[in-house]
C-alpha cells in the first residue's frame, strides 16, 4: 500500500504510527525514514523477535537477518523496499535463543508528493500460536473422524436453524446437505418420523438438554438405533443460538461423553440426585464432602439447590460420585437417572 507524505509530516510519521498500533494492542510496528536512514522499533518488536528493547540498533538488515533462510524470498531486500516495492508476508523467525515465530507481516510505503518513496512503515503480529491451534484442530478432526469410523458415534455442533451438518451424520446416514435442509427428519425411519418430529417440537424450543433414540436409516440401508444427547447453546439474552449433538448407537459400545458435553451434562445434576446417588453408596453428607474435597456446608448448598452454587463445586461432587462407582444417564427426554454400577 502507498501513502501520500508531506516533508512535513515525514519527520514525525514513525512515532504517530507507532502510537496509533501500540494504542490499538498490536504485537509490535516499525518505520524507516530512508532520507536519513533512521530506523524505529516498537518495544513489542524487540521483545517479539527475542531481543531486550534498546539492546541493538534496529535495522531492515538485522530484521532480515532473524528472518528463516527459507523465507527470505518472501520480503522485498533494502534497496526494492527504497524503491517502493514492498509486499505482505508470513515468514518465520528465528530468535537468538533458537526458538522460532510465525510472524505475519503488514507494510506501507510512504511517497512524497512527487511520488518519491520516503519512508516504509510496518506492523508484525505474532501468529505462531494462531497456526499451532490450527494443527490441534485439524489433528482433532483426524482422531473424532477415526473414532466414528471404529464406533460411529460423534459429536457435532450446529446453528439454530441448523444450516449445516456434520461430515459424519451425512456419512452415516449418506443424506446430502441439500436434502437434510428439505427436511432434517429424513433421516429417521418412516415408522417413527412423525413421533419423533412431535417429541423434537415440544423438546427444542424448550431450550433444555434432552435425549432421544430414534431408529435411523443408514447409508446402506439398514436400520440402526441411536441415541442422542442433545445439548442447547445459549446466547446472553437466554435464546438458543445453536445445539450440540453427541451421537452414538444403542446396544453397542461407543464413546462416552467428555469434555464440554460431559460438563453441561453434568450441569444437570440436582439436589435430589445427589442424595439419590449418596443413599445408593450409604453415604453421608460429610462422606461426599471428605471425598469430593468440598465443605460440608457446599455439599448441603448443593443438595438444597442453591442457585448460587459454583459450577466447579458442581463438578466436583459428581466427579467424586462417579468415582465412586455411580453412574448418572439420560433418559428419553430430560430425565437424569441415577444407578450404582
Amino acid at each position: 500500500m502507498t501513502l501520500l507524505l508531506t516533508p512535513s509530516a515525514l519527520p514525525y510519521s514513525s512515532r504517530a504510527l507507532l502510537r496509533l498500533i501500540e494504542g490499538a494492542g498490536l504485537t509490535g510496528n516499525w518505520g524507516w525514514n530512508f532520507a536519513t536512514n533512521e530506523h524505529v522499533w516498537s518495544p513489542g518488536l524487540f521483545r517479539l523477535l527475542g531481543l531486550e528493547p534498546g539492546m541493538v540498533p534496529p535495522s531492515y538488515d538485522l530484521f532480515l537477518h532473524l528472518v528463516h533462510p527459507e523465507d527470505r524470498a518472501s520480503l522485498e531486500t533494502g534497496a526494492q523496499m527504497r524503491d517502493g516495492l514492498a509486499r505482505n508476508a508470513t515468514v518465520r523467525v528465528i530468535r537468538p535463543d533458537g526458538t522460532m515465530r510465525l510472524l505475519s507481516i503488514q507494510t506501507e510505503i510512504y511517497v512524497a508528493p512527487d511520488g518519491r518513496p520516503q519512508a516504509a512503515a510496518g506492523t508484525v503480529l505474532d501468529i505462531t500460536d494462531r497456526e499451532a491451534l490450527a494443527r490441534a484442530q485439524a489433528a482433532e478432526r483426524r482422531r473424532a473422524w477415526a473414532l466414528f469410523q471404529r464406533t460411529r458415534s460423534f459429536t457435532h455442533t450446529y446453528s439454530h436453524p441448523a444450516l449445516e451438518f456434520s461430515r459424519e451424520f451425512m456419512d452415516l446416514t449418506g443424506q446430502s446437505r441439500e436434502a437434510f435442509l428439505e427436511d432434517s427428519q429424513r433421516a429417521i425411519a418412516s415408522e417413527e418420523r412423525s413421533f419423533w418430529r412431535e417429541f423434537g417440537a415440544e423438546h427444542f424450543p424448550s431450550a433444555r438438554i434432552f435425549h432421544a433414540t430414534p431408529l435411523l436409516i443408514l447409508a446402506d440401508g439398514q436400520k440402526g438405533r441411536f441415541r442422542f444427547i442433545v445439548l442447547p447453546i445459549l446466547r446472553p439474552d437466554g435464546g438458543i443460538e445453536g445445539w450440540t449433538h453427541f451421537v452414538t448407537p444403542v446396544g453397542r459400545q461407543g464413546l462416552q461423553p467428555t469434555g464440554d458435553v460431559r460438563r453441561r451434562l453434568e450441569e444437570q445434576v440436582r439436589g435430589h440426585h445427589v442424595r439419590a446417588a449418596r443413599a445408593l453408596l450409604g453415604w453421608s453428607m460429610h462422606d461426599l464432602a471428605a471425598a469430593s474435597g468440598l465443605s460440608f456446608s457446599t455439599i448441603r448448598r448443593l443438595e438444597d439447590d442453591v442457585e448460587a452454587i459454583a459450577a466447579r463445586s458442581r463438578h466436583a461432587a459428581v466427579a467424586a460420585l462417579r468415582t465412586a462407582g455411580i453412574c448418572f444417564s439420560l433418559l428419553d427426554g430430560a430425565a437424569i437417572a441415577v444407578a450404582r454400577a
